[in-house]
């Protein structure tokens, strides 16, 4: 066995994701077979003295038959009212799986704004860890009721790889209806399985996108290549199986493919900073800020700011341009979009001179700007 697929089976401290596919009726509505099963084998690595944290799919599949529907809605709003029934639904199923292995859930609902803001990501990071402490099974989803395109993580695979490194996970598993990576579509005459990525270059030639997972779900290889890039370049090796062999993948992690860590762990905040927010806005810096912003690790101040774009308040993620037109980083804005342009190309003490000191800080700090 690999050194990255034992330190899968020996992790501590596991964090697991199933996709919809792997929980619901293609029509829709769970299938409690498939949780049991699920729920068993975690259970199993539970009492072997583990910790494991579930981030699970699901939500608006389940709700789909109280709506009357058989398949996703594409209106937002539908979508969420589906998850809002469906959430409930589903947590309920969990709670009664769980119970019957002597074991009791919590649940984490999360937006990319829970965790990229400062006030918000130790209370979330401290939640969980409270909850692993006390033996709870943390059961984690994107907070699908209230999400919104601007706010929302985008996948719950990616979601995985950000909880992982929130909790200081020491490995993932990523659980679907796809028994790995193959160097072509599943099922294709000729398709094999690729059982380890140890680099990039292991990816080269193979066809990653288009195996989506059927009707319900949004996720599909290309999101959990991703995934495994973003926990693996945080130092978490992650194996990715299908939800059928979840007994062999959470006992010896000797199904599916493997993804060696590439990185060390960085700083939670700004990794879901970098993947898991967009920019509401454009900034763009003359050389001298880009280059301090790149090179140097400053924060911006608003003399290198030459221009703004899009409309943004105090708080929310904007994206860096230099000169060129590139994106260069991405940081928490400390001023709105309708106040910023009076500074720009402004010196901090003659803007505190003239407004106060209020305006003698940065526009984005160190602290909360990730180089892209």
């Amino acid at each position: 066995m690999s050194a990255a697929r034992a330190s899968i089976a020996q992790a501590p401290r596991l964090v697991v994701k199933v996709g919809s596919s792997s929980l619901t009726k293609r029509s829709g509505g769970l299938d409690d077979e498939r949780v049991e099963a699920l729920v068993s084998d975690i259970a199993a690595r539970v009492s072997a003295g583990h910790q494991v944290v579930l981030v699970s799919s699901g939500a608006i599949a389940t709700g789909l038959p109280a709506l009357g529907l058989t398949r996703r809605p594409r209106d937002l709003a539908t979508a969420q009212a589906a998850a809002s029934v469906g959430q409930g639904i589903l947590i309920a199923a969990y709670s009664r799986a769980f119970a019957t292995h002597g074991l009791t859930v919590g649940q984490v609902l999360l937006t990319a704004g829970d965790v990229t803001r400062r006030t918000h990501y130790r209370n979330a990071q401290r939640t969980l860890f409270k909850l692993l402490e006390l033996g709870i099974v943390p059961i984690v989803n994107e907070n699908d009721t209230v999400a919104t395109d601007e706010i929302r993580v985008g996948d719950n695979d990616r979601l995985a790889a950000l909880v992982a490194h929130l909790v200081q996970a020491d490995a993932l598993v990523l659980l679907s209806d796809v028994a790995g990576l193959y160097d072509g579509p599943p099922g294709q005459a000729g398709a094999t399985l690729i059982e380890t990525v140890a680099s990039e270059a292991d990816l080269r030639g193979v066809r990653i996108g288009g195996v989506g997972e059927a009707g319900v779900g949004l996720g599909g290889m290309t999101s959990k290549v991703g995934a495994a890039r973003i926990a693996n370049a945080a130092g978490i090796p992650v194996l990715l199986a299908a939800a059928a062999d979840s007994s062999r993948a959470l006992s010896d992690a000797t199904v599916g493919t493997v993804f060696h860590p590439t990185g060390e762990r960085s700083s939670t905040r700004l990794l879901w900073l970098a993947h898991a927010t967009t920019g509401s806005g454009r900034v763009y810096l003359d050389a001298g800020a880009a280059d301090a912003v790149v090179r140097r690790r400053m924060s911006l101040l608003p003399a290198g700011i030459t221009s703004v774009e899009g409309t943004f308040s105090a708080g929310d993620p904007v994206d860096l341009f230099d000169e060129k037109g590139h994106a260069i980083a991405r940081g928490l804005i400390n001023f709105d979009s309708t106040e910023l342009p009076g500074l720009l190309g402004r010196s901090t003490r003659e803007l505190a001179r003239e407004l106060g000191a209020a305006y003698e800080r940065e526009v984005v700090h160190r602290d909360d700007l990730v180089v892209l």
